[in-house]
C-alpha cells in the first residue's frame, strides 16, 4: 500500500508528477500540468495555487475494511464447506428472492463456488481495496463496496434466467474497478491500466460460459456511479451529495427489486 511521503499514516495514489513522490491531498498542489508535491512547488519558482480540500477524506493505518471483506468471504466459504444447506440457503436464486429471501441479495456476494472462485475475487480485492479505502475513507468505501453488490445481484435478479442460481463477490470487485477508472479520471491519473483490466474481465465475462454477465455490469455500472456522486460534486456540498446519491441508488435498487418481484408473483 502507497503512502504519501510526508505523511506515511495516510494511504494515496496520488503522485508529484515532477518527482513521482506519493503525496496525499494535504500536501497535493496544483500545477500547469498534474499536481506537485510542496518541494516541487517551492522549487518551480512559480506562484501554484494551493490545493483545495481533498475530494474525499483519506483514512489513515491498515484497511481494515478490506481486510474484514477478505476474512468475512473466507470464514463463509468455510462454511459452506462444513455444510452445503448454508450454500442453499444464502446464494441468489431467483423464486427465494420473489418469495421474501430479500437477504440473498447480498449474502450471495460473500459465497463462492470453489477455492478458485474464491481466490480470484479475493486476490482482486486485495490489489484495488486497499487504495480505494484510503482514498474515500471507510464508511464511503464500505458503501461503495455494498451498493456495488447489490447493484450486481439486482441486475442478475431483473436479467438472469429465473432457474440460475448465482453467488460471488465479482459484482463488488467490478464495482471497484469502475470506481477506480472514475477516481482516477477526477485526479487526472493515467488510468490505461484499469481500463484494461476492466476490457480484460468483460471479455471473459462475455466468452467464459457459466459467468455471471449480468452481476459482472450491474456491479460495474454502480460502481462508476457511485465514484461520481463521491468525488465530482462541488467542495461545499460535496457531503450531503454524497449521502443523498448513495440513498437515493439504495432507494432505486428497492423499487427494482418490488417491480421485479411484482412481476414474478403476480
Amino acid at each position: 500500500m502507497d503512502v504519501c511521503y510526508r505523511h506515511p499514516d495516510r494511504a494515496t495514489a496520488l503522485r508529484c508528477t515532477r518527482c513521482d513522490r506519493y503525496i496525499c491531498g494535504d500536501c497535493m498542489r496544483s500545477a500547469a500540468v498534474g499536481q506537485h508535491c510542496v518541494e516541487c512547488a517551492q522549487a518551480g519558482g512559480t506562484p501554484v495555487r494551493r490545493a483545495a480540500r481533498p475530494l474525499v477524506r483519506a483514512a489513515a493505518g491498515v484497511p481494515v475494511v478490506t481486510y474484514g471483506l477478505i476474512a468475512l468471504s473466507v470464514l463463509a466459504f468455510i462454511a459452506q464447506m462444513a455444510s452445503r444447506e448454508i450454500e442453499s440457503e444464502l446464494v441468489l436464486w431467483t423464486p427465494a428472492v420473489a418469495d421474501g429471501q430479500i437477504y440473498r441479495l447480498l449474502t450471495s456476494a460473500f459465497l463462492h463456488y470453489g477455492p478458485m472462485h474464491l481466490l480470484l475475487n479475493m486476490w482482486a480485492l486485495y490489489v484495488v481495496g486497499p487504495e480505494l479505502e484510503g482514498l474515500l475513507g471507510r464508511v464511503r468505501y464500505s458503501a461503495l463496496y455494498l451498493l456495488s453488490a447489490l447493484g450486481g445481484s439486482v441486475a442478475v435478479y431483473l436479467l438472469a434466467p429465473i432457474t440460475t442460481a448465482t453467488a460471488g463477490a465479482s459484482g463488488a470487485i467490478f464495482g471497484l474497478f469502475g470506481a477506480t477508472l472514475v477516481i482516477g479520471r477526477r485526479l487526472r491519473m493515467d488510468v490505461r491500466a484499469v481500463g484494461a483490466v476492466i476490457v480484460v474481465n468483460l471479455i471473459f465475462t462475455f466468452t467464459i460460459p457459466h459467468i455471471s454477465w449480468q452481476g459482472h455490469v450491474g456491479g460495474l455500472i454502480t460502481g462508476v456511479l457511485v465514484a461520481f456522486a463521491y468525488v465530482y460534486p462541488p467542495q461545499s456540498s460535496r457531503t450531503r451529495i454524497q449521502a443523498v446519491a448513495s440513498l437515493v441508488l439504495l432507494a432505486l435498487f428497492i423499487a427494482l427489486i418490488w417491480w421485479r418481484t411484482a412481476e414474478l408473483v403476480y
